[in-house]
């Protein structure tokens, strides 16, 4: 059975509350039901893990070989700095699609880059928590097309 992984970094727990005009108001609880949801209609499944921790999201990454097919990946504000994440993707025979809520080309400057872009499958940027059920579909498709 497919598996995916939506993992989450620093402050994602606080979605619903942390500057909604921003952000919106669906929780995290319900972006992960989205990527559950979108997972079962195609007869797969999802797990979700969130951290306020870089290694912890590190550790994650390493350990969804062979236990995960694909990963879709909100690293929040490390997106912008990790080069630790960046390297466990690389490190990694999974492909991850990127997710971003709002639309940080739209943000602060220091936003505008990802240090992971380039060692993830694709984004998904500015489309609320529906990017997390694009960025699913998006993997599950792409299993598809391998059978």
């Amino acid at each position: 059975m497919t598996r995916l992984l939506v993992l989450n970094g620093p402050n994602l727990n606080l979605l619903g509350k942390r500057e909604p005009g921003i952000y919106g108001k669906g929780s995290l609880k319900d972006a992960v039901e989205l990527v559950k949801t979108a997972a079962e209609e195609h007869g797969a499944e999802a797990e979700s893990y969130q951290s306020n921790h870089e290694g912890d999201l590190v550790d994650a990454i390493q350990q969804a070989e062979g236990k995960y097919d694909g990963i879709i990946f909100n690293p929040a504000a490390y997106t912008h700095t990790s080069i630790a994440l960046r390297d466990a993707i690389s490190a990694i025979d999974i492909p991850v699609i990127e997710v971003h809520i709002s639309n940080v080309h739209q943000r602060e400057s220091f936003r505008h880059h990802s240090m992971l872009a380039s060692v993830c499958k694709g984004q998904v940027v500015g489309l609320g928590l529906s990017g997390y059920r694009l960025a699913a579909l998006a993997l599950l498709e792409s299993f598809e097309g391998r059978r």
